[in-house]
This record gives C-alpha cells, structure tokens and sequence, in this order.
C-alpha cells in the first residue's frame, strides 16, 4: 500500500472517530486505534507507520514474533495488542511481547499471565473478554460467570483496564456495546475494547475506549 493511501486512510478512520465521538459528547482523544494488522506482513504496515500508526494489534503470538521485532527496532515507540486467542501456553511469549492483552477469558489464562508477569516483571495492561452474544463457537467468558473471572484476575494482580467483546456478526451490534459498558460500569472499569472496521463509529458513541479496525486500515484481505 502506497504511503499516501495509507494516510488517506488513517484519516478517514480517525475522522470518522472524531465525528463519532462529538455526537456521544466525548473527547476523541479519549479513543485508542488499534490497527489490526493480523495476516499482513512488515511491507502492508510499514505504510501506516509512516502515516502516524502507533498502535497495532495481532490475533497470534506467533505470528507477532515473527514480523514485529525487526519493525519496532526501526519505531520503538509502537505499542502491540493482542486481539486474538492466547493460550496459556503462550502466556509467557505473550507478556513479552505486547503492551495490552484483550482476551483474558479464564481462569487458567488467568493463572498463567499472573506467574508469567511475575517473573518477567512486566505487566501488559489486561481487558477480560465477554462472549456478550452467548455464542458456542466464540470466545470470551459468559457474562453470568464475568464477576467471579474478575474477582480472580483481580486477586491476582492482573491490571485489568476493562472488558472486551466481538458481537454477533448477523446482529445489530448496538445491544451488545450497550450491554457491555452497562456491565464495565456496574464493576468500575473505565476500558471498553469494541467496535471494528463496520461497527467502530457506533461503538465509539456507546463508550469504546479502544477500536480495532483493520479492513477500514489495510483494505480487504485477498
């Protein structure tokens, strides 16, 4: 992707974040953009980074490993989030490697990421992910069961920032936002990581503190 398409991009999304968040009353500077790079390579982001892109998100720590060291060695100020499933496995790979974690959806994911920063003595900032939509085949922990995932992370030292969803893709996203920054609200927590690339504005109008959008950014996978 050219450097000037890359920029035309970058603002038009940011614009659209401005936009979104003046009609809520909020400040725009209020919302973090994650562009979520998974699945493209150092060229298809090097364009954004030239635009102004500091915050990129991957789904698999592996794929992370490969491609974003040589690139922060050459922009050490980027921050990397981690959007995609971890598995406990990885916890350690994980704590090195990104500055925010979004899918902390269990107890021995939990587990894992508290011994994992305690031994690195680095703590990524954690956002617990809610399958907000109660769908089998997704992610994230079941609403009626977030209270006690939270009590446990707290307990742990984990530094939860907030809650995470994905909503159903065939429904009205809005419900599901709503549903979310009621349950953060009714627990304290300021972080809301919601909306993507054909959500993100309504997102932004219900509460989102962190958007992640990758088509809107990178344009439509092959």
């Amino acid at each position: 992707m050219p450097i000037d398409e890359a920029s035309q991009r970058l603002a038009d999304v940011r614009a659209r974040i401005v936009r979104s968040a003046k009609i809520a009353g909020r400040k725009p500077d209020s919302i973090t953009l994650i562009a979520i790079s998974k699945t493209q390579d150092a060229e298809a982001i090097a364009p954004l980074i030239a635009a102004g892109q500091r915050v990129f998100g991957e789904n698999r720590v592996q794929e992370a490993e490969a491609k974003w060291p040589k690139l922060r060695e050459t922009t050490p100020d980027i921050a990397l989030h981690l959007v995609g499933q971890l598995q406990s496995n990885k916890a350690e790979d994980a704590v090195a490697l990104f500055d925010a974690i979004h899918s902390v959806d269990r107890p021995s994911l939990v587990g894992a990421l508290a011994k994992a920063m305690d031994k690195a003595g680095r703590r990524p900032a954690c956002f617990l992910q809610v399958n907000i939509g109660d769908e089998e085949q997704k992610g994230g922990c079941p609403v009626l069961e977030l209270p006690a995932l939270l009590r446990e992370a707290q307990a742990a030292d984990l530094p939860v920032q907030g809650l995470m969803c994905v909503p159903p893709l065939e429904l009205e996203p809005a419900p599901h936002f709503a549903l979310l920054a009621k349950i953060a609200r009714d627990h304290g927590l300021e972080g809301l990581s919601m909306g993507m690339s054909g959500d993100f504005e309504t997102a932004v109008t219900i509460g989102a503190t962190h958007a992640r959008v990758g088509t809107a950014l990178f344009g439509a996978r092959a």
